[in-house]
């Protein structure tokens, strides 16, 4: 169980750091490797869009933050189970998931991509009899799944994270990875020999998961509303996508705690 305690200056400077008292730690459950969410820097310290927004919900419930590394598709059983108390790792909400977890509010959107190397397809539409790389369990999975016949893809491989994939679609033994575009834009832009290539209107919508109706996740949704009130998200977006967040998007935008249907 990898473990870190993270307080960021821009927590202190908003007078958060002191709230974290000597309470049962908040354990969140994240793929480490997913950036700009969550990713290991130099120091192989925990960063990240998600790391810093689920620091400042722990300093407002007033825990310790304690992050778990768990590949993706095993995050689901693990908040089920009770093993963890939330989820990050830019998890879509959808009516699927919500029939056996819960979701707080969104805060941020997105759609999937095409990925591929500087010489490969320029489109999903040469993607006919070419190999797909996609993160077990994820939308990318579940679009590509239910694509592949009009697409005409050749195999669908399936990964536990991005750099496993971009290792194989560099070698050229996958043609091109269908991911999150927020994190495949973060990973590409200094890398000249991978591009995005086209972007997957899906209107996927991120938030932290929950076990079914935790208390939780009704109180970490009082808590995204306040940080959506005061600016830290809007900050938050601008330090790791170098950009204010449009207006009307979930980042800034207050909205209901998402409901099964």
């Amino acid at each position: 169980m990898l473990r870190t305690l993270i307080v960021p200056t821009w927590i202190v400077a908003a007078g958060l750091a002191g709230v974290a008292q000597a309470q049962e730690a908040l354990e969140v459950g994240a793929n480490i490797g997913n950036v700009p969410w969550e990713f290991q820097d130099e120091t192989g310290a925990f960063v990240g869009f998600e790391v810093d927004l689920a620091t400042a919900v722990a300093a407002q419930l007033g825990r310790e933050l304690e992050i778990v590394n768990i590949p993706f598709n095993g995050l689901f059983s693990a908040v089920q189970s009770g093993r963890i108390d939330m989820a990050m790792s830019s998890i879509t909400i959808t009516g699927e998931r919500l029939k056996s977890v819960s979701f707080a509010q969104p805060y941020y959107d997105s759609d999937q991509s095409l990925t591929v190397t500087a010489e490969g397809p320029a489109s999903l539409d040469e993607m006919k009899d070419k190999v797909v790389g996609v993160d077990t369990g994820s939308t990318g999975d579940m679009w590509a799944t239910e694509h592949a016949a009009e697409y005409g893809f050749a195999d669908i491989r399936r990964y536990e994270g991005l750099q496993p994939a971009m290792l194989d679609l560099t070698a050229g033994r996958i043609d091109g990875y269908i991911s999150d575009i927020p994190a495949l834009q973060y990973y590409v832009k200094d890398k000249p020999a991978l591009k995005v290539v086209q972007r997957i209107a899906t209107g996927e919508k991120y938030s932290f998961m929950f076990a079914k109706d935790a208390e939780l996740a009704t109180e970490v949704d009082g808590i995204l509303t306040g940080l959506k009130e005061d600016g830290t998200l809007a900050e938050l977006h601008e330090k790791w996508f170098g950009a204010a967040p449009e207006a009307g998007t979930s980042t800034v935008t207050v909205l209901d705690m998402p409901a099964a249907e």
